[in-house]
């Protein structure tokens, strides 16, 4: 009995530390807390359980609430006793390397041992075989709040098939860093493919926590199906608070400005034109040797690299824009797109199938083809963004 108290109290003393980190928990309140350093609120839940854990490399307990102390939740929670079974790893993989649209593989985790289930390979919905011995999967990757970042699709299919299976899924929230502001065009169901699987806009101004319940909410599985959710909610946390992530969400989103301009040129994905891709400057830069270099002065020449190994244009120059130095956004910009085709030299091979999925409707890349200005196509989005406003109000945690 004596023992038992001691190895109680050891494992409290732990779980608080690592919820709280060097500095009492009353001052930690201040700042952002993520769910998974909240361990008090979740792992009495986890106890006794047979865990399957969604995660990638952004999936971390923060010892000391910043980006330079921090263990893997999976590390963490293998620590505290916890019975983890499995790893489901999302694009890029369970490290973050992988280029996007490159195939993750099954494997084994170095460090732990433990199997790692691709959740990015032949199949992005999770195989039941691969659940069956789960009793609850944790669901912790940091989203960057744009419809066609992939993780919000794994997570639909996760909740799929754990509420086929009847396993609860426990999403570890974590804040938005596009929260901001809410824009774009809302898909078309025609037009659903893994770069967007709802009718939402291109930001919809949620946390993965809140995006689940709307999942849920709107009867968006499979033959309207609920999977049972729980939510660790982020502490000290409102939408229009700034949040610098700590860690790069995938390879070619190096830093905050990439993240803040990723809305507007992940565009450039369905067309000629490279968003910067074999860089150092992803997602800050744009250009095509098809663009005009008297429009456009600066100039790169894309080269392999980390998450990018055969980048669009490779060893060409291409004219462009570099946009390091421009304010940060609030609303998606048009204007870089809409130029790029009015002064390409290749019109016609501009746009290909894939920017329709990005754009989630036709109706976009018809209305740059026939020339409508910004505020016209602006316009255009009125009605649905206000009616998917009034849709996402129900499932808010945070103001």
């Amino acid at each position: 009995m004596k023992f038992k108290f001691i190895k109680n109290t050891v494992l409290l003393f732990v779980v608080v530390l690592l919820s709280c980190g060097n500095r009492p928990c009353a001052q930690i309140q201040e700042k952002i807390v993520v769910g998974a350093n909240q361990l008090n609120l979740y792992l009495p839940l986890l106890k006794e359980k047979n865990v399957g854990v969604v995660a990638n490399q952004t999936s971390v307990i923060f010892t000391n609430n910043s980006s330079e102390a921090h263990t893997h939740l999976v590390d963490s929670l293998l620590s505290l006793g916890v019975s983890i079974k499995k790893v489901f790893a999302p694009e890029h993989g369970y490290r973050g390397k992988a280029d996007a649209g490159e195939y993750v593989k099954d494997g084994v985790d170095i460090k732990t041992g433990l199997p790692i289930v691709s959740l990015y390979g032949s199949n992005r919905k999770p195989d039941p075989e691969a659940l069956k011995d789960l009793d609850v999967v944790i669901f912790d990757v940091q989203d960057v709040g744009v419809r066609f970042y992939t993780f919000t699709s794994t997570l639909h299919y996760v909740m799929e098939t754990c509420a086929a299976l009847n396993i609860p899924v426990l999403v570890l929230d974590r804040p938005n860093p596009n929260s901001h502001y809410i824009d774009g065009p809302i898909l078309e169901l025609e037009h659903k493919s893994f770069v967007g699987m709802h009718p939402v806009p291109v930001t919809h101004g949620m946390t993965i926590g809140e995006y689940a319940r709307m999942i849920n909410g709107e009867g968006w599985l499979k033959a309207g199906v609920k999977c049972s959710l729980r939510i660790i909610p982020v502490d000290n946390y409102h939408h229009k608070k700034n949040y610098n992530l700590p860690i790069k969400p995938s390879p070619n989103l190096p830093n905050g400005k990439a993240i803040n301009l990723y809305p507007s040129l992940c565009f450039f994905e369905g067309t000629n034109v490279s968003s910067g891709r074999g860089t150092e400057t992803q997602f800050q830069v744009f250009g095509s040797p098809f663009l005009n270099p008297e429009k456009f002065s600066y100039h790169f020449t894309p080269k392999p690299n980390k998450g990018a190994k055969n980048p669009k244009h490779k060893a060409i120059k291409c004219y462009g824009r570099d946009l390091r130095s421009s304010e940060v956004l609030d609303s998606i910009n048009l204007t870089w797109l809409i130029d790029a085709y009015k002064y390409s030299s290749k019109k016609e091979e501009f746009f290909n199938p894939f920017f329709t999925k990005l754009a989630g409707q036709t109706k976009l890349q018809a209305q740059i083809k026939n020339g409508l200005d910004v505020a016209e196509i602006r316009k255009s989005w009125q009605k649905g963004l206000e009616k998917f406003k009034k849709i996402r109000a129900n499932y808010l945690l945070y103001p």
